[in-house]
């Protein structure tokens, strides 16, 4: 699928919930989000059918997201299935980890092909802090269980926060000396509750450069600048979607617990999938390729998305 300004579309983002076992201060509410009745998010079955028709369309990366995915239940069998559906490349998932101790090994039985694991801080304090309900303990035993299960190269998410973990990007990066581990560091978007904190918390990616200047550029990856330093076993990644935004080159839509399909992260356009199926299904997701915005305005002000990241699925 081409969308209206030419680009290649194949990368399907998920969300199988909008619930977490955390409340991020840059993510959720302190309170999180009232649990929704069983029949407002996707089932199962309706999350299979959009990812087949997403497939026949072209898709061939799929990215279960949520709120935090493994708090849905059923999400070892939703990867099962997706798992044999012709076409389909790729099956990853981004997670806080938290539950991997128990889920990691049944994911990869169910062929998850990849894990990206979020992680702001490599303190203590700073976890409680920041997730308000998280255990730091807990996300470092997901990373092992995680390579235990048969994952191996594991990317770990960093939001960069001034203030908060910018002077931990020297102990993030030293992380890739000994693992073959892709730390990538993801600018903080103006969205959510952070939409009006103080622009000091803003970095540009290009501030990881700054600070470690033996790293060395390498090929890019998708959306991932990536660098190396010299021996590492590892890699480092700048996702930069405000200073250096990858508008130009986005090939990815997103589909909402609630069954919403959004072009782009940032816009409030929405279509809607929920009690389509077969042809239907397959056109609505067309249109909703083809009206695509070019590009998000977070240079210009705040998300114009109303919905948190954890409704979206980021």
């Amino acid at each position: 699928m081409l969308d209206g300004c030419g680009r290649t579309i194949d990368y399907l983002r998920l969300s199988v919930t909008d619930l977490c076992n955390y409340r991020c201060r840059y993510c959720m509410p302190p309170e999180g989000v009232a649990k929704r009745d069983h029949g407002d998010i996707l089932s199962l079955e309706e999350l299979a059918d959009i990812a087949r028709a997403a497939v026949r369309l072209g898709v061939k990366k799929i990215r279960l997201t949520g709120g935090e995915p493994l708090v849905r239940r059923g999400i070892v069998e939703l990867c099962r299935q997706l798992r044999t559906i012709p076409g389909l490349q790729e099956l990853c998932l981004t997670t806080n980890g938290a539950l991997l101790p128990q889920l990691a090994a049944p994911l990869r039985e169910a062929g998850l092909d990849r894990l990206n694991i979020s992680l702001d801080t490599l303190r203590p304090d700073r976890f409680a802090e920041m997730t308000r309900l998280g255990h730091l303990s807990d996300a470092l035993a997901g990373i092992e269980a995680a390579e235990a299960a048969g994952f191996h190269n594991l990317k770990l998410d960093t939001v960069l926060i001034g203030g908060f973990n910018d002077d931990e990007i020297g102990d993030f990066i030293n992380l890739t000396r000994e693992h073959p581990w892709e730390v990538r560091f993801i600018e903080l978007m103006p969205m959510g509750p952070c939409a009006e904190w103080d622009k000091a918390c803003f970095l540009s990616g290009d501030t990881v450069l700054q600070k470690v200047p033996a790293l060395q550029q390498i090929e890019s990856c998708g959306v991932a600048r990536r660098y190396r330093l010299p021996g590492a076993m590892g890699t480092v990644g700048l996702i930069s979607p405000v200073h250096h935004d990858f508008c130009a080159q986005c090939r990815r839509i997103r589909v909402t617990a609630d069954g919403k399909l959004k072009g782009c992260l940032h816009s409030r356009e929405e279509s809607n999938l929920r009690g389509l199926h077969g042809k239907d299904l397959e056109e609505a997701i067309r249109q909703g390729i083809l009206q695509k915005p070019e590009r998000h305005h977070l240079t210009e002000r705040r998300s114009d998305t109303p919905r948190n990241m954890n409704q979206i699925g980021g």
